[in-house]
């Protein structure tokens, strides 16, 4: 009898754990089923399909993504939003990702946004910032296509005042800054630095201040890319992911589907490992009263080898 007591209570203990687990369990569950719907919903509302000529693109076939392909990103930070423009805007800022699974590494090479090339669709050969102002994504692709000779497979945009919220939804940012200056009221020193959305968007505008001119603005935007990212990834950036979400589905477009970005979420973790960063470098010259940056055959060469080879491309 006593034996029975004991086993009763033993059934009683463990039926108590089992049901805190249970509850706890579930409630895991139905925050992540939340987090899942919010976060689909949300990257539904960014998408936004790009219709491109076959004979303007270098793939015969899209890239396949089950297949963990390497593949391409065309990633272009819009100036519609910045002080009050509403406009189709232009690509403030431009790079190319190169993600590999193969080599455990994503390549970001950035492109100065006066860099002089023929606008594919437009007939003219400007500033390659004009594309996406032209033509939309459809032309910025196709035109970086053919300038660095690499299958642009998608696009990722925000506009700046969604850099703004952005910084803002994870409740800001911090940054090492190498050059004293001040922007739009406010002042930055150099050294670790913190910064609110409007803080982040004045330190991402300034150029005429730094003696690498264009470039240095490039690399400010490259650490304002950075210090989000690592806040996302933190603690404090899961609590707030539904304001982070907000701010993405308010201001970003991608030709990525929400399948898409699963995919990547699960089956190319390993080619986020390692990020190199590089620049494509041009020389400044002028053209009716106008500046533009010459990028050197030696110099596109050398950018379209190292994304080829990321590409698995080198013998094409």
């Amino acid at each position: 009898m006593t034996g029975g007591k004991q086993m009763s209570k033993g059934k009683k203990i463990f039926l108590i754990i089992f049901s805190i687990v249970a509850v706890l369990v579930i409630g895991l569950i139905g925050v992540a089923a939340k987090l899942y719907f919010d976060v689909s919903n949300s990257i539904n509302e960014t998408y936004q399909s790009v219709e491109r000529d076959r004979e303007d693109r270098l793939r015969e076939n899209d890239v396949d993504l089950s297949q963990q392909e390497s593949f391409s990103v065309l990633l272009m930070g819009i100036d519609t939003g910045d002080l009050g423009r509403v406009e189709q805007g232009r690509s403030d800022t431009m790079m190319v990702a190169t993600i590999s699974p193969q080599d455990n590494q994503t390549t970001v090479v950035s492109i100065g946004r006066d860099s002089y090339v023929d606008i594919v669709g437009h007939g003219t050969t400007d500033k390659i910032n004009h594309a996406y102002a032209f033509g939309g994504p459809a032309m910025a692709m196709n035109t970086v296509e053919k300038f660095l000779d690499i299958p642009i497979d998608h696009y990722v945009s925000i506009n700046m005042a969604g850099l703004k919220e952005l910084v803002d939804a994870v409740g800001g940012i911090e940054v090492d800054n190498e050059i004293t200056f001040s922007q739009d009221g406010f002042d930055f020193a150099i050294g670790r630095t913190s910064l609110n959305g409007e803080q982040a968007l004045a330190y991402s505008r300034m150029r005429y201040e730094d003696p690498n001119g264009d470039y240095g603005r490039q690399e400010r935007q490259r650490k304002i890319v950075e210090g989000i990212v690592k806040k996302v990834l933190s603690l404090d950036g899961i609590t707030q992911y539904q304001t982070i979400l907000n701010a993405v589905e308010q201001n970003m477009k991608t030709d990525m589907s929400f399948d898409d970005m699963r995919t990547l979420a699960f089956n190319y973790r390993s080619a986020f490992q390692t990020i190199k960063q590089d620049q494509l470098q041009g020389e400044g010259f002028m053209q009716d009263g106008i500046s533009y940056q010459r990028v050197s055959e030696e110099e596109l060469a050398r950018v379209q080898k190292e994304l080829k080879a990321q590409l698995n491309l080198e013998n094409e």
